[in-house]
């Protein structure tokens, strides 16, 4: 005799037969969670089967033997307590699913489905069907990942942006170099430098990363920076250990190690590597507390002193056959500072280590700039000392290479190890060629972020000072987190960042040209 569940059906019922098979077939709900409804279908039985030893598989809704029947009920069933009409009410509505293939057949499930808005879409079928609270916040949880993977895209189309730029520039430059220079240069001149480093930066980084999280070499977000860089909090740091010196020997190969300009460059850059070093292990063990800003400052005035020493006692070959000259655009024209050359040095290198440290914060927003910067002061090296246009096109090219991992949203931060490291090789390239005009404008954007910290902490000393209470210029420093208060995401400042850099690299290699 085949067991089924007696119960009358009217058209209005069997429309809705077909959606909920179906609905219930996908969401793979175990059989625990109806218990409680069979029990309660079991007590109200006139028959009294045994409905709570179904055989359903836990995996899904196929009977072992026997046909699946569906049957709906309503106030004219028999054997079942009167249930509310499926129209009538927003209560739960109640389905029997029954096989029959003689007297020992598989007994029968009750389902129980809230409404329609609760019932769990392909995505939410892990979730319960009665927890409203819980769908929501999944849904809210996919939509966050959605928006993150389209600002990850976004940094993307900021790198591709960024290297097409760059190649282009660069090409352009090698095509004309003769120009320039007025004397033969080797075939992509600049291009090569660029492109050995880009690739051996991107490679070196998929070793270098997974190495640092395994080391626990992780940033330790500020408490000043925006609530929503919490989630960068445990990112590997420290990435300048690996492309910075990528760079520096990218360019001693390719000059084999006989430029004097360059080595001094070289061993500037690693100087300033040391001290952000030092200030990077300090943070790591001391939850934020790095090297004393007295005691950096006082390093980088040491190390800019000691290079202007260097600079001042070794023979390097310039166009003007003296050392203490700065080009300028005329009707300047070459302006002798003498004494104060060394000043100056001191002063651009830490200037411009603090303006690139300052400004690194967002993702991509450092080495971009940064290439950018290396690339116009390549342009503007190019008559005066050829050997340092490679030096910086060849640190530019580690840059771009370090921006495959360091773009939104990026896999390691370059610390203030290769902040300071690189902030060191810009101020060495100005030095040794006198070009810290050219410098100071393809770096505007380190500028204006060192600018507006600056602005802000001497506003607000003096104001207390003299009125018992500080004002501020902005709500917050750096200027790239006052802009992000007004809502601008990540991707979108790096992307003006860019725009602005390529623009200041134009006028720079312009200034540059016509001063040298």
């Amino acid at each position: 005799m085949h067991s089924h569940a007696v119960c009358t059906t009217n058209n209005r019922d069997l429309n809705h037969i077909g959606f909920l098979a179906h609905t219930f077939s996908r969401s793979r709900q175990p059989t625990s969670l109806l218990s409680s409804d069979c029990r309660n279908i079991y007590r109200c039985s006139y028959f009294g089967r045994k409905l709570l030893k179904s055989r359903v598989r836990g995996h899904g809704f196929r009977v072992r033997r026997g046909v699946l029947r569906v049957c709906a009920m309503d106030d004219d069933s028999v054997g079942v307590s009167s249930l509310d009409d499926w129209g009538d009410s927003n209560r739960a509505v109640e389905y029997m699913f029954s096989s029959s293939e003689g007297e020992d057949s598989d007994g029968e499930i009750i389902l129980q489905p809230i409404t329609d808005v609760d019932l769990p879409t392909s995505k939410e079928q892990f979730l319960p069907s009665d927890d409203s609270i819980t769908v929501t916040a999944h849904r809210l949880a996919t939509l966050g990942r959605t928006r993150k993977r389209r600002k990850t895209v976004y940094g993307v189309m900021n790198n591709v942006g960024l290297i097409s730029f760059s190649t282009l520039l660069l090409l352009l430059v090698d095509q004309c170099a003769w120009r320039i220079v007025r004397l033969p240069l080797a075939p992509f001149h600049l291009m090569r430098p660029f492109l050995i480093s880009v690739v051996l930066v991107s490679c070196a980084g998929y070793i270098c990363v997974p190495l640092f999280r395994m080391l626990k070499l992780q940033s330790i977000v500020r408490k000043e920076e925006p609530t929503q860089h919490s989630c960068k909090k445990g990112t590997p740091t420290m990435g300048g250990l690996y492309f910075v010196p990528i760079g520096l020997l990218v360019a001693e190969v390719l000059l084999n190690f006989s430029s004097t300009e360059v080595s001094g460059a070289a061993a500037a850059t690693v100087v300033f590597a040391a001290i952000g070093l030092l200030d990077d292990l300090l943070s790591i063990n001391n939850c934020n507390h790095g090297l004393p800003g007295w005691m950096r400052i006082l390093l980088e005035v040491a190390a800019g002193t000691w290079f202007s020493y260097w600079l001042y006692t070794t023979d390097i070959s310039t166009p003007y056959s003296m050392k203490m000259v700065i080009p300028l655009p005329a009707p300047l024209g070459l302006v002798c500072l003498g004494k104060f050359y060394p000043v100056l040095t001191s002063f651009c290198f830490v200037s411009m280590t603090n303006g690139i440290d300052l400004t690194d914060g967002l993702d991509g927003l450092t080495a971009g700039t940064a290439a950018l910067a290396f690339i116009g002061m390549s342009i503007v090296a190019l008559p005066i000392c050829s050997d340092l246009s490679i030096f910086g096109a060849s640190m530019a090219g580690a840059c771009v290479g370090f921006l495959f991992h360091n773009r939104y949203r990026a896999s390691i931060f370059m610390g203030d190890t290769g902040a300071l490291a690189l902030g060191g090789a810009l101020a060495a390239m100005a030095s040794c060629t006198g070009m810290f005009f050219p410098l100071f404008i393809s770096s505007g954007v380190f500028v204006l972020e060192a600018l507006s910290v600056i602005i802000q902490v001497s506003l607000f000393k003096a104001t207390k000072f003299f009125r018992q209470r500080g004002y501020r210029l902005s709500q917050v420093a750096p200027l790239r987190h006052h802009i992000e208060l007004f809502g601008i995401k990540e991707p979108t400042i790096v992307a003006a960042a860019y725009v602005v850099s390529c623009v200041l690299i134009l006028c720079a290699a312009y200034v540059g040209l016509t001063s040298a």
